[in-house]
């Protein structure tokens, strides 16, 4: 994902690896954490390690992990390029030409930096694994990638910006499997653009018409144009798109002090310096100007791939933070339970329930569930307990007093509410996802260099049981297991979880690395900066990650892992893609029957040194004088059967 994330209030400094909780991390990684139950593990321990991991239903052989400007794919496995970053999506859309791009172009092409996706089967309702509707996110642009003589971020011109704009936002477009491949349907009725230069999105929930959300474009405060930094999502019951607006701060200029909302501002990390140049030529991202408009984003949209004509919405009852995943459960009792983490170092996780519940038989009655009920954050309590903490105005500090006259403030300052809550600080906290065969809920910590020993002047920095390494370059991932039983008997409305650790990620060779799998991980077979999750058809989790190259070894590569999270191939995770130099691996998502796997690569070539002129890689063209692309794959056995099986 982006990393806009040096803001003033990220806290410690790296220091080198130590055992810290060391009884606590113990406990919560114990041998029935790791293989699923007392019996597990004691058939573990009677069993080689061949033997032991013979016992997974995953039997691809690693992919390689090597970093070059290729990518790489299991033995066994084949990868097609499906679409790119300005590929046509309409059949009267221009073809993509790099010297030429233009908003206008880019707005009826494929963004860039593809991230969260979602395979919809056609017609609605069914199974459909060879025809559907593909969602996609797209989160933000390197523009020394895509336009020549750049330099340093900033120089773009205002058309540049332009195309910028219009390459962030959402796509969805038809695709169809024939003669063995899948394509892209041009001329679907269903392909359609939603960017910053797009249409308008309604703002719908607590926060909707309150004077904060007001701008100079839009004197109601129910209207905002477009969408951006779309990282993680979601898919509801009723199969709608929910999609994450992450970090937004890094597209406003100005200097955010001088503005009404200064404290709030600085608590996002929306600063007088530029991760985007857009308020150089566009009014409305200078906080001076304008200065409420950060506040129209950070929140959830939601919008049906299936009606093209449909208004997207962005839902504030589920909080304005650095939105990653917005991942849905159905509650025993109907309600609906949505999971988000908020990426930035020692930030929180988020729960939200509806007051109404879900009606399977009626899709419409569904349309406005998100609009009312209420939103938690998480704390992880030394004893293996998640208590879920009510964001609600009214209830403890959540009062005028502290500056929260009403829900929308609570929810327009989520993370403030948060911090007065004494919610657990994570490491990064970024997809949150449940897999359906067990109802377990899992939290990709992707990395902290930043966490601290026990004894740090700041007490967010500190470790704590939920995230127990200083210096966490690698990453981790906590399990949350909500009362009730298994699969659809899980609670996920409950006030009260229990909590592991699920893996704790790095190299399992260097004892230093402090890292801890199931046994019989290989050496290409290891993860680090865990980042998006998917589950499969079979309920094994997939794994991609984001920064393995930076956090761990420059010659590694980032990619998509596959474990399994019970009997003996529990923590034991494979590698069954390595993307190419620069790129990172988002928004893995299956067909229904599990037999193909898309995969979104995004930002290849970003890697130091890299640019327009000389990248370090041109995938997925290759070709002469152009720049790497941003792409959808899909990965399928070659004999056809389930991937990973």
């Amino acid at each position: 994902m982006a990393d806009f994330e040096d803001d003033p209030e990220t806290f410690g400094v790296e220091r080198p690896m130590a055992r810290v909780f060391a009884d606590i991390a113990q406990e919560r990684l114990s041998r029935r954490a790791l293989l699923g139950g007392a019996a597990a593990a004691g058939l573990a321990a009677a069993m080689p390690a061949q033997a032991r991991t013979g016992g997974s239903s995953l039997r691809f052989a690693d992919a390689t992990s090597v970093l070059d400007d290729k990518d790489h794919v299991a033995p066994g496995y084949k990868r097609d390029v499906l679409i790119r970053w300005g590929d046509p999506i309409f059949a009267d859309a221009p073809d993509f030409d790099p010297t030429a791009q233009t908003g206008a172009k880019q707005d009826r092409q494929f963004g860039y930096n593809n991230d969260f996706m979602a395979y919809f089967p056609l017609p609605y309702g069914s199974k459909n694994s060879t025809r559907g509707l593909l969602h996609v996110n797209h989160e933000y642009c390197n523009g020394n990638l895509m336009f020549p003589n750049i330099g340093e971020r900033g120089n773009q011109t205002k058309e540049q910006c332009e195309v910028e704009m219009a390459a962030h936002g959402l796509t969805v477009v038809e695709i169809a499997k024939t003669g063995g491949a899948w394509r892209v349907v041009k001329n679907s009725r269903y392909n359609r653009r939603l960017s910053v230069l797009g249409e308008a999105f309604l703002i719908a929930g607590p926060a909707a018409g309150h004077p904060r959300m007001r701008s100079n474009e839009d004197r109601t405060g129910t209207l905002v144009m477009g969408t951006l930094n779309n990282c993680a999502g979601g898919v509801t019951p009723w199969g709608t798109v929910l999609s994450g607006e992450e970090n937004f701060n890094g597209y406003f200029g100005g200097d955010a002090a001088k503005t009404p909302e200064a404290r709030n501002h600085r608590r996002y990390g929306v600063q007088p310096w530029q991760g985007a140049p857009w308020s150089k030529y566009f009014d409305r991202f200078d906080v001076e100007k304008n200065p409420n408009e950060p506040n129209r984003f950070g929140w959830v949209v939601e919008y049906d791939p299936y009606d093209p004509r449909s208004t997207p919405v962005k839902r504030t009852a589920l909080g304005r933070f650095k939105h990653e995943g917005a991942t849905c459960v159905v509650c025993p009792d109907g309600r609906v339970a949505v999971y988000s983490g908020d990426d930035e170092r020692f930030e929180y996780v988020y729960r939200f329930v509806t007051r109404g519940r879900y009606d399977a038989a009626d899709r419409a009655a569904n349309r406005d569930l998100l609009d009312d009920g209420t939103l938690s954050v998480a704390r992880f309590d030394a004893d293996g307990t998640v208590r879920w903490l009510p964001l609600v105005h009214g209830q403890g500090p959540l009062t005028a007093a502290n500056g929260f006259e009403s829900q929308a403030d609570v929810l327009i300052e989520a993370r403030r509410a948060a911090d007065l809550l004494g919610a657990t600080p994570m490491d990064r906290p970024e997809d949150v996802e449940t897999n359906p065969a067990t109802g377990r809920t899992y939290v990709l910590c992707t990395n902290n260099d930043r966490r601290a020993a026990a004894d740090a002047a700041d007490p967010r920095a500190r470790v704590n049981p939920a995230n127990p390494r200083v210096g966490n370059r690698t990453g981790h991932i906590v399990e949350m297991i909500p009362p009730g039983g298994r699969g659809a008997r899980a609670d996920h409305a409950a006030d009260v979880f229990r909590w592991e650790i699920f893996l704790l990620a790095g190299d399992p060779a260097d004892p230093a690395s402090g890292a801890k799998y199931g046994p019989g991980v290989g050496p290409h077979g290891w993860v680090a900066a865990p980042d998006n999750v998917a589950f499969d058809p079979k309920g094994r989790m997939w794994i991609a990650t984001d920064g393995m190259p930076n956090q761990v070894q420059p010659g590694r590569s980032d990619g998509i892992f596959a474990t399994e999270t019970e009997g003996p191939g529990r923590a034991v995770t494979k590698r069954l893609y390595g993307a190419p130099s620069g790129a990172e691996v988002c928004g893995p998502c299956f067909t229904p029957d599990g037999k193909t796997l898309f995969l979104a690569i995004q930002h290849p070539g970003e890697a130091r040194g890299s640019n327009y002129e000389n990248p370090s890689t041109r995938w997925p063209d290759f070709r002469d004088g152009w720049p790497p692309r941003p792409a959808v794959v899909a990965i399928e056995r070659i004999d056809g059967g389930d991937v990973g099986s």
